[in-house]
Parts: C-alpha cells; structure tokens; sequence
C-alpha cells in the first residue's frame, strides 16, 4: 500500500485521527480566518494583528460559485493521459465566512452542481510515484447524484 503524502505540506490535515482538514489561521486580534494560514499580517483591512493561530476550518461548506476545467493546466500540473475535464467550486465556510477554491471529485460535472449545494472536504489522490500518493484535497457534494 502507498503512503500517503500531502502534495501541498500544511494546508491540511490527512484526517488519520479523524476527519481531514483544511488547515487556516485566525487573528488573534479580530477573528478573521484566513486561508492558506497566514502568519505575517491579517488580512483584515481594518486590522493590523500580527499574532495568529492556527485552526482546523469547517469540512462542509456550501457552492459559492463552479467552473469545469476542460481544458489541461500546464506544469506544474500532473494530468492523466489523456486528459479528463474536472470542476472546480468556491466553496463559503459558513463558520469562518470564507471562501475556498477546490476540484471538486471525479465524476461530477458542472450539470450535477448548483450554487448553494453542500458539498464536505474529502482527501483523494492527485497522483503516484514509487510507493508515494501525493494527495490534495476535494470538494464532494453531500446530496444528489455524486453524494447519495
């Protein structure tokens, strides 16, 4: 069995004692998350906290916006041959009030996705090499024709 390896190390959990997260930061001085986390200023234009915490943020969010991308990114992304199109989503956190771009997993097409749906935070892999997954995190709907 592969072992598992964040593609992006410290923006999320792997969920091994639990269920996976986004990993963010919230100000110490307003509350405001952000995402990735941030460490050096916050991203509040009406703060100017310097100190942060990191947090585990919401795993379930609702559709704020989606896209298809049927066309191949360029390196450094790693597609498969050939290519298979796959949807994104911006995805509102209703406890941080922040929005979070993701794929969103295989097999759903922007006709099974609508604005406001809930979707949950899964972890899936991106891609092998040797004895190594190197997994990122996805979108999957909670309901409908890919949540069931």
């Amino acid at each position: 069995m592969a072992t598992r390896v964040p593609a992006v190390e410290g923006w999320f959990t792997l969920g091994e004692e639990g269920a996976p997260a986004l990993l963010g930061s919230r100000c110490a001085g307003c509350g405001t998350y952000a995402f990735p986390a941030e460490a050096s200023f916050c991203r509040n234009p009406d703060c100017d906290g310097q100190e942060f915490e990191t947090v585990e943020l919401s795993r379930r969010g609702r559709i704020w916006s989606y896209t298809d991308a049927r066309y191949q990114p360029p390196p450094p992304y790693l597609a498969a041959d050939p290519y298979v199109p796959f949807c994104l989503a911006a995805v509102e956190l209703a406890a941080e009030k922040l929005v979070v771009m993701g794929q969103v997993v295989g097999g759903v097409t922007v006709d099974d996705l609508r604005v406001g749906d809930e979707v949950e935070l899964v972890i899936d892999t991106l891609y092998g090499e040797g004895d190594q997954d190197f997994v990122v995190w996805k979108w999957r709907p909670v309901a409908g024709p890919a949540g069931g």
